[in-house]
């Protein structure tokens, strides 16, 4: 347990820290599953609408450190593809 009164502020700083990130981290994973059950549903329209809401989030992720700025440039590159994978089977 920490015994300084800046030991003490640190660990209640880091325990908020730790919340905020897992709260953000738990939306940005179901954005991209609503996403991805929607490319499984076959519903195109509204995957679309959801791929920018994923683009979005995972912009906001990558600009607050949440995960790395190649992580989210992966990550949306992979889901763009296969909305683009869909579209040339319905096309």
């Amino acid at each position: 347990m920490p015994i300084t009164q800046s030991a003490k502020k640190a660990l209640r700083k880091s325990k908020k820290h730790y919340e905020t990130n897992k709260k953000a981290e738990g939306v940005l994973k179901s954005e991209i599953k609503k996403f991805q059950k929607l490319l499984a549903g076959q519903k195109i329209k509204e995957a679309e609408q959801q791929l920018s809401i994923v683009y979005k989030k995972l912009d906001k992720a990558a600009k607050s450190h949440l995960i790395k700025k190649n992580k989210a440039a992966r990550l949306k590159s992979r889901l763009g593809k296969k909305l683009n994978v869909l579209l040339s089977k319905n096309a």
